[in-house]
């Protein structure tokens, strides 16, 4: 029961603080510091590196796939990776991207083979993971937090047993009271004071070890949703690729909190292929033809064919005027495997349409 918790939306605020196991909520507060920032990343050194094609420096791409020469040997993923460039003094390539959950097969450093899933950016005769300097996480501060019961019960014991919070989720509403998105993270109370937000309101301070932050350059983008859903088509269409992504991240997890009412057979739909430049971009018109500005219909083929089956806006048979398919069809006929074997994305969505339900004519 959250006796200090009042159901006005004023009191209310954006975040909720759940334990996962239970679900009893330990607190609901109007802001959070430390939801952005950059995630830790993990760092290769690609030796005797050979380009394929243009320069890689900067930004490379949302799934970087390193193949190893063995084909016995699985490939493994850097997410949203960067490079500064090849070193001057080596000769080899930095890579840098998300791998939490990926990595290279167990005592490979031999040859790899790097693609971004639409050309090879080049290889390399042998790769180190370079290990990042420890870093102090900064902690997730709460503020205006309105508390729990058994919040208030383990503030006012405040043993290092009673602070361990263990498994939480954190919650994210729009200004309009809506489900956006969730953050899970293990973490512990680590300081508490009285907030500057209201009486009996105190800002809380967790333990930042095991969260990972929303990378800064979506913070826009986050924004824009946390103010709630757009009301025009194509909101996301002047985005890069990759901030495009952080778009599509933020329609996928809101799409998966709301219910969604199927439309009746043989409805007609109109898809504006204008701005269909890469694999988001695909994503993002196609929720948005089904579903309307801000609309969800998959984010890769997989969840496509689950959104053909129903419960999304859909119900077969049904028909797709595609327009200006053109595009589509020049930017993703030509992608790559994760093992760097050529298809037809373009062509793989037309048939999965198919297959759903869903007749489509291009235009």
């Amino acid at each position: 029961m959250m006796t200090a918790v009042r159901e006005d939306r004023d009191q209310r605020g954006l975040y909720t603080l759940r334990e996962t196991e239970h679900g009893h909520v330990w607190g609901v507060c109007a802001a959070v510091d430390g939801l952005f920032g950059e995630p830790q990343r993990g760092t290769y050194e690609l030796f005797g590196w050979v380009p394929e094609g243009a320069e890689v420096r900067g930004w490379v791409g949302t799934r970087v796939w390193l193949v190893p020469d063995d084909d016995a040997l699985e490939p493994w993923l850097l997410e949203d990776a960067e490079s500064p460039g090849q070193l001057l003094r080596t000769g080899g390539l930095v890579l840098t991207g998300l791998d939490d959950y990926e990595g290279p097969p167990e005592g490979h450093r031999g040859p790899v083979r790097v693609h971004d899933g639409h050309r090879w950016l080049g290889s390399c005769r042998e790769f180190a993971r370079v290990l990042p300097p420890e870093q102090v996480a900064p902690p997730l501060v709460l503020r205006g937090l309105a508390q729990g019961d058994q919040l208030r019960a383990a503030l006012l014991k405040g043993t290092r047993r009673a602070l361990d919070l263990e498994e939480a989720a954190l919650e994210i509403q729009d200004d309009q009271g809506e489900p956006l998105t969730d953050r899970v993270l293990w973490t512990k109370v680590s300081a508490w004071r009285p907030s500057s937000y209201g009486m009996d309101l105190i800002d809380v301070e967790l333990d930042g070890k095991f969260f990972t932050p929303v990378p800064e350059y979506a913070r826009p983008i986050w924004e824009r949703w946390l103010a709630g859903p757009p009301d025009t088509l194509g909101a996301w269409a002047s985005l890069d690729t990759r901030r495009r992504d952080a778009w599509l991240d933020l329609v996928r997890e809101r799409a998966c909190r709301r219910a969604h009412r199927d439309r009746s057979a043989d409805h007609a739909y109109e898809l504006d292929g204008r701005h269909i430049t890469d694999e988001p971009g695909l994503y993002l018109a196609l929720g948005e033809a089904v579903n309307g500005p801000g609309g969800y219909f998959g984010g890769c083929l997989a969840a496509l064919d689950d959104c053909l089956r129903g419960t999304f806006g859909h119900t077969a048979p049904a028909t797709l005027l595609w327009r200006n398919a053109v595009t589509a069809r020049a930017y993703l006929s030509r992608t790559l495997t994760p093992d760097g074997r050529p298809y037809d994305l373009f062509a793989e969505i037309l048939d999965a349409l198919a297959e759903g339900g869903m007749h489509v004519t291009l235009a």
